[in-house]
């Protein structure tokens, strides 16, 4: 099977889960692959915020996360947190782009300081060396200064930092279209032809 491209798409646990599935989805229908990473803070936000009712079980998370972005195994690659010889934890086979959606201030943190304790900051730790693309997008608000500090170091490094700050310009009329906002926002930086969100001006 020919993908569009392969991208790593990593689902902390900061609120807003539904920005990542939404994301997820989207990312699948483009004809992407996707290599999903979740932690386990990500997984009891999205138990908590979504009618999903995802299972700490591997296998089952996997086949979970197929069934819900309508597709299989091939094209929806899941690994293990701590799978060190996942193709994202090395520089000689990592994809070109990583989205980390939503991204918790301890990850923020974590990658800022190069900890690299888990799968999700090493495939993180990967691109920043590597110089690919990595985007990050934090959903916390207020910031204090260590949200500040860490996302300016980042950003210093190439990381972009995308905010889950929708816009109201397209006058949303559901929680769904303001989750759109975002989600296009992250495919206009992937390079990804989206039709959720109208560009400025048309």
């Amino acid at each position: 099977m020919s993908w569009h491209k392969t991208i790593t798409l990593a689902i902390t646990g900061a609120s807003g889960a539904q920005y990542g599935l939404r994301l997820l989805r989207c990312l699948i229908a483009a004809n992407c692959r996707v290599y999903l990473l979740l932690s386990g803070a990500g997984r009891i936000v999205i138990n908590t915020e979504t009618d999903l009712s995802l299972t700490d079980d591997f296998e089952k998370l996997w086949d979970a996360f197929c069934r819900y972005a309508n597709t299989d195994r091939e094209q929806l690659v899941m690994f293990d947190k701590s799978d060190w010889f996942a193709p994202v934890a090395s520089g000689s086979s990592s994809p070109v782009s990583m989205v980390i959606c939503p991204a918790s201030g301890g990850t923020l943190s974590s990658i800022a300081h190069g900890a690299s304790n888990n799968l999700i900051e090493r495939a993180a730790d990967v691109a920043l060396k590597e110089r690919r693309q990595l985007i990050m997008v934090p959903r916390e608000t207020p910031y204090s200064e260590v949200h500040l500090e860490n996302m300016l170091k980042l950003t210093r490094m190439g990381c972009v930092i995308l905010p889950a700050s929708p816009g109201f310009y397209q006058s949303p009329k559901t929680v769904d279209d303001l989750v759109d906002f975002v989600v296009a926002r992250i495919m206009d930086q992937l390079g990804m032809k989206q039709d959720l969100l109208a560009r400025w001006g048309e």
